[in-house]
């Protein structure tokens, strides 16, 4: 896809990977970018900066998201591509326990990162099919790929939302509709920020948000379903669907590098 001339919505537009996907769809000549973030500020100043329009949204609400679709659509025309990019990251409250986040912490991670995903598919795709196109694009993380040491509710909503957007792609493949999952490592955003500088996600270095925005322009010329930014991840896939066992001992060996333990 080219952007040029597309109606674009980008949700977690007010900073981060997704102000600068839409400052980067604004000067790709997309036709409008909706700015769609929690952040009324954030997102009316990312707006104003590119000529778009902001939108104050909680993309964990079905009837929000829907609200936002048939908004965009009645003052812009159709969505050409809508990019799910807002996610929540939290660590392990306790590094020495994968259960040790509270309810609540695994509920709004799986509205965020997972059915905020699934109500933007379910309110676009009905139009998009009727046309015969659209393009889809999450953002989701290596995480969701691989895994994040600390990190069980990131890691397993990630991959959730991995499973989600390939069966988007599978079902709706043959309708015209294109699907890309964006997955970076470490990117200099505030949630990163949060982080040990020393965290096994930045070893492989921390890209700006702007050098993302590139590969996804990238990724999206060449429709790919998975966007790496950073291509290595490539490679730990591939060792670890080569050997699973192996795979989870080396986790489990750079968990105690980092953490500063000792080896088993």
């Amino acid at each position: 896809m080219d952007v040029k001339d597309k109606v674009v919505v980008v949700t977690g537009g007010a900073d981060g990977i997704g102000a600068a996907l839409c400052r980067r769809f604004a000067k790709a000549g997309a036709r409008h970018v909706a700015v769609v973030d929690r952040n009324a500020d954030g997102a009316t100043a990312v707006a104003a900066e590119i000529g778009g329009t902001a939108y104050v949204v909680d993309v964990s609400d079905a009837e929000a998201v829907a609200n936002l679709v048939a908004a965009v659509e009645a003052d812009q025309g159709r969505i050409d591509l809508f990019f799910s990019n807002a996610g929540i990251g939290d660590g392990d409250p306790d590094p020495q326990s994968a259960t040790s986040s509270p309810d609540w912490v695994w509920q709004r991670a799986w509205g965020v990162n997972v059915m905020a995903h699934v109500y933007a598919a379910r309110a676009v795709l009905p139009g998009m099919v009727a046309r015969g196109e659209g393009y889809l694009v999450n953002t989701v993380s290596a995480a969701g790929l691989l895994s994040q040491i600390g990190g069980a509710v990131y890691s397993t909503t990630k991959h959730a939302a991995v499973g989600f957007a390939e069966s988007l792609a599978i079902t709706h493949g043959d309708h015209g509709i294109k699907v890309s999952i964006l997955c970076p490592q470490g990117v200099d955003t505030a949630m990163l920020r949060q982080g040990s500088p020393g965290a096994p996600q930045n070893l492989d270095g921390v890209m700006t948000t702007d050098e993302v925005a590139e590969c996804v322009i990238a990724g999206l010329a060449e429709e790919k379903f998975l966007i790496l930014p950073h291509p290595v991840v490539l490679t730990y896939m591939q060792r670890k669907t080569a050997d699973y066992d192996r795979w989870i001992t080396g986790m489990r060996r750079l968990r105690n590098k980092v953490s500063g333990q000792k080896s088993l």
